[in-house]
């Protein structure tokens, strides 16, 4: 009798291995009801590395491809292979859905999780020049960029700070945000205030991460419960369009999903909230991906779990990245949260039990859900857009007054780093990041490979691919 062997062989991708960052063969294996990555690196052996916890959602994002937007330029030739080119190389999927610009180093505060390495002792301020150069890249890829992020360290000690807003509300982008962790929002009403000058078309990308004081202090180095709520407070009083942006860690403040959920609801500022698993990158050298590795199918079910809100139905995969981003919309309406498919008839959604959404069978509808369940909205355009996909369903009654303090968003955005790192997903990345010198690369590569020194030490790994001097051909 043949022994089989322990595992179902699913598919066959690249990864890199987490020791040497070498490119190494991977198996995608279903094995014990989860997905694993088995690879094999020449010079440090076999890996094995959990990426999902539910076998059925990780084949169900196959079903959410749409066909690749491509940016309008190429910033990079292909002559190492993925990822080992960025960016964007013609080799590329995915244009840019969301862009951040860093445009400091400093921060006031020192996070011991924090993949850009920001503190008080770093010194860096991007000038105004800089910032335009960055900013001038990103349109010249994009056209009419969908979303730019204002990212650091914390952009808003940078001194021109203001000067930074007008001049990328001079430029064609659609969304402008600002990544914040709230402090001088929370020391200054005036700040706040002005913040909403620059609405519509603009949201804060709000860290909050935690209730408790012994998660924050692990995570961002210090107590911040009275920063945010008093962040909040004013950004509530201005109805600044916020989202709160959570950090994940296993077993830390996992467990505070769904109250953080509820409590977004509660605030009238507040869009939506996005969660982020940790992701070994920067300053958190201590990273174990048996331990602390929380994939997105394991945060997908503590939002259906905890949140009181979002259904298996609701929580579906982004069309643009399904592997790394998964959504869930909501409508505040009269006090209560509605979630997007409770306003749509099951016989219109969903084919049996099966809880699958089939508008692929209908191409207008597939082309609405594509529209609103993607990366580069705004709380206003975000509205417009599922105002559009219930107009499109007969069976649907549309509040007439859905608009920009309706949407609630819930986001999975799960990072890859050396250890769940997926060639074949990486592709399909459409967060990306302006480098200093015009080129827009893969957040995910970037922290791997091209921020600071880092690219230094790629070149070594180039030149085992084609030698110094040499030729692909």
């Amino acid at each position: 009798m043949p022994k089989n062997r322990p595992y179902l062989f699913y598919e066959l991708t690249n990864s890199i291995c987490s020791q040497c960052l070498r490119k190494a063969e991977a198996k995608v294996i279903f094995e014990n009801d989860r997905v694993y990555l088995q690879k094999y690196c020449m010079v440090h052996g076999p890996e094995k590395v959990l990426i999902s916890t539910d076998i059925d959602y990780y084949k169900r994002c196959r079903e959410f491809i749409k066909p690749a937007e491509m940016p309008q330029v190429w910033n990079t030739p292909i002559r190492y292979g993925c990822p080992y080119d960025c960016g964007l190389c013609p080799d590329h999927e995915q244009h840019s859905c969301l862009t951040l610009i860093e445009v400091t180093e400093r921060c006031n505060l020192q996070c011991p999780i924090c993949y850009a390495e920001s503190s008080p002792e770093r010194e860096t301020f991007r000038t105004l020049e800089q910032i335009e150069a960055m900013l001038d890249a990103v349109v010249r890829n994009e056209g009419e960029p969908d979303v730019v992020q204002i990212s650091g360290g914390e952009p808003t000690i940078h001194p021109q700070f203001w000067e930074i807003l007008d001049l990328a509300k001079t430029k064609p982008i659609k969304h402008l945000m600002v990544n914040t962790n709230g402090i001088r929002i929370a020391q200054d009403r005036e700040f706040a205030r002005r913040l909403a000058e620059y609405l519509p078309g603009f949201e804060l990308y709000l860290q909050f991460d935690s209730f408790e004081a012994e998660a924050l202090k692990e995570l961002r180095g210090a107590d911040l419960r009275s920063i945010r709520m008093k962040a909040l407070e004013h950004l509530n009083e201005f109805n600044v369009s916020t989202t709160l942006v959570v950090t994940l860690k296993k077993g830390l403040n996992d467990s505070e999903v769904g109250k953080i959920i509820q409590f977004g609801l509660e605030q009238r500022c507040v869009r939506g909230v996005t969660f982020q698993p940790i992701q070994a990158a920067g300053r958190l050298e201590d990273f174990d991906p048996a331990v602390d590795r929380l994939t997105l199918s394991e945060v997908r079910q503590m939002i259906i779990d905890q949140s009181g809100v979002f259904r298996a139905e609701d929580m579906i995969p982004v069309p643009c990245h399904p592997d790394s981003l998964a959504m869930g919309y909501a409508l505040k309406l009269g006090g209560e949260a509605v979630p997007l498919t409770g306003l749509i008839d099951p016989d219109v959604l969903l084919e049996g039990g099966r809880n699958t959404i089939v508008f692929e069978q209908d191409a207008s509808l597939r082309s609405k859900i594509f529209e609103l369940f993607s990366t580069n909205h705004s709380p206003a355009s975000q509205a417009l857009s599922l105002k559009s996909l219930l107009c499109c369903l007969p069976l649907v009654s549309v509040p007439e007054h859905v608009g920009y303090d309706n949407v609630f968003r819930v986001l999975i955005m799960q990072f890859l780093d050396p250890y769940n790192f997926d060639v074949r997903s990486v592709k399909k990345s459409c967060v990306h990041i302006a480098h200093p010198d015009g080129r827009i690369i893969p957040f995910d590569t970037y922290n791997l490979f091209y921020r600071g020194d880092q690219e230094a030490k790629l070149q070594k790994l180039r030149d085992e691919i084609v030698p110094a001097g040499g030729r692909r051909e």
